[in-house]
């Protein structure tokens, strides 16, 4: 392998694996299915390797960027301020949601937080993503946002399921990573993000993030506990 491809981090590679692990336990798989499965994948890799390698979409970097005020607007959504009156409503349709509850739930005590202090805390940096004709369609936040220690944690929603896997996600959240650097002064932006959802870790690598570390059985919710994977941006 050339020393200038990208070494995928050994969390990211052991939280796919845990998550096909369990997918395999359910269908009942031995020993010799492993083996198979293995192949299988080899197999794959040889004949789709080289489009793949095209295909790949190479982290986005960020530097010197020019400063940047809200409402912010992208190609296909603008970002504009959250308006307690009138988007507090909204946000509770979105967090009752099954994806959308984890917009809410803390990566320490795996509860969910109170709607009311997240929105009136002056530590909490919250936007509202709309479509270019104003349409609400999901949340940015910064949370904790400590501005002494330039850092805050990442959380990101399209709460309208039918805006969902079209690419508003990474559009909002690349828009809202350039707000808080230029703006807030951030150095660091971390987040969490269950190590079952390789998607959303795909899209956070994409956007630049590192995975740091796993917190085994960190949250206990639908009856069974889940490791969060811990990622970061930092820049320079």
């Amino acid at each position: 392998m050339s020393l200038t491809e990208k070494v995928i981090p050994e969390a990211t590679i052991e939280a796919v694996a845990r998550s096909l692990y369990k997918e395999t336990q359910y269908y009942g798989f031995r020993k010799i299915d492993y083996l198979r499965f293995a192949n299988q994948l080899l197999d794959m890799t040889m004949r789709n390797g080289d489009e793949d390698r095209q295909l790949k979409a190479e982290p986005i970097v960020y530097h010197s960027l020019q400063s940047l005020r809200m409402p912010l607007e992208g190609n296909d959504i603008h970002i504009r301020e959250f308006e307690s009156s009138k988007d507090r409503a909204l946000l509770e349709k979105w967090i009752s949601d099954r994806n959308g509850r984890y917009f809410l739930l803390s990566s320490i005590t795996a509860k969910t937080l109170n709607i009311d202090e997240v929105i009136e805390s002056e530590q909490n940096i919250l936007g509202m993503i709309t479509l270019t004709d104003a349409t609400p369609i999901g949340m940015m936040a910064f949370l904790d946002y400590d501005r002494g220690q330039h850092k805050g944690e990442l959380r990101k929603l399209i709460g309208e399921v039918q805006y969902r896997g079209r690419g508003f996600a990474k559009g909002a959240t690349q828009l809202w990573i350039r707000y808080g650097i230029s703006s807030l002064g951030l150095n660091q932006i971390y987040l969490h993000t269950l190590d079952t959802n390789f998607r959303n870790i795909r899209l956070n690598e994409e956007l630049g993030f590192k995975v740091e570390g796993i917190l085994r059985n960190e949250c206990y919710f639908d009856g069974k506990y889940h490791d969060i994977l811990r990622m970061a941006l930092f820049i320079e």
